[in-house]
């Protein structure tokens, strides 16, 4: 069925009061339109339960030639969460919440098959093979994080973890051929924190109709305006063009992530 934005405050904070005039609706959706990153969690436990729901929606993603390039890492021990905190730039949640989940790009198994069938494997070498173990892994976690949502769990991504990539291969224990892609926290949020949904750009930033318009460009300057507001009430100071434009200043705003390459060559990833 369709909703009027009117009648629809979920759609209306995403979109900060740009939104479509109608857009169809389901529980999905609805779902969807209300994620948040939740970064203050309540000690409760996420139980085995849980955990096989949120990697059986994983593994229901689509992935290239069914190839499934990924696998995860369940983080529960404390000491271990606060080492890889440590690593992500002390984020306090990665030792708050119950459970890290560090989703790899997983060539390592593919490559065990290789060797037991005495089968080359140079197209592992390339590019493409470690942008479809990336692609792979967000898609699954995605489809995780929105059953986790679902079951009244919060979640927040942990793209920090590849500040130090080596370091955390090493603690986890990754073979080689297997690259940490980024953590998810998953835990029971803490309805003192009242996370808000973040409003994004309007449609027509970034919905383009049969070829790329450039045109599109200026109507970040009325998102700037509605982000602005969204910001000042969150207590931060900056805005979304100083934040886009700080991270694109020189390679020290990547905080280690601009020897990504060097990384992944080290274990395993030639990208040719």
């Amino acid at each position: 069925m369709s909703v009027d934005l009117q009648h629809d405050v979920t759609l209306d904070q995403r979109y900060g009061g740009a939104a479509p005039a109608r857009v169809l609706t389901t529980p999905v959706v609805e779902q969807q339109l209300a994620h948040r990153s939740v970064r203050r969690y309540l000690p409760d436990a996420v139980d085995d339960d849980v955990l096989a729901t949120l990697v059986a929606a994983a593994q229901s993603a689509a992935t290239s030639s069914n190839l499934q390039l990924w696998s995860v890492v369940a983080v529960r021990d404390a000491e271990r969460r606060a080492r890889l905190a440590a690593l992500a730039g002390d984020q306090a949640h990665v030792v708050q919440a119950p459970v890290l989940l560090v989703w790899l790009v997983d060539l390592a198994r593919a490559h065990a098959v290789a060797a037991r069938h005495d089968a080359p494997t140079a197209g592992a070498e390339y590019l493409e093979t470690a942008v479809v173990g990336f692609v792979d892994a967000a898609l699954a976690a995605q489809n995780a994080t929105l059953a986790a949502e679902s079951l009244g769990l919060g979640t927040v991504y942990i793209g920090a973890l590849r500040n130090h990539p080596t370091e955390v291969a090493d603690l986890l224990g990754l073979p080689r051929h297997a690259f940490p892609a980024f953590g998810l926290v998953v835990g029971h949020p803490d309805p003192s924190e009242g996370a808000r949904v973040k409003p994004r750009l309007p449609q027509a930033a970034v919905l383009h109709h049969e070829a790329y318009d450039e045109a599109a460009h200026h109507v970040v300057d009325e998102y700037e305006q509605r982000i602005g507001a969204f910001y000042a009430d969150e207590g931060l100071e900056h805005s979304w063009v100083e934040r886009l434009l700080a991270r694109l200043s020189g390679p020290r705003s990547l905080h280690g992530r601009e020897r990504l390459r060097e990384h992944l060559g080290a274990r395993g990833f030639p990208l040719r």
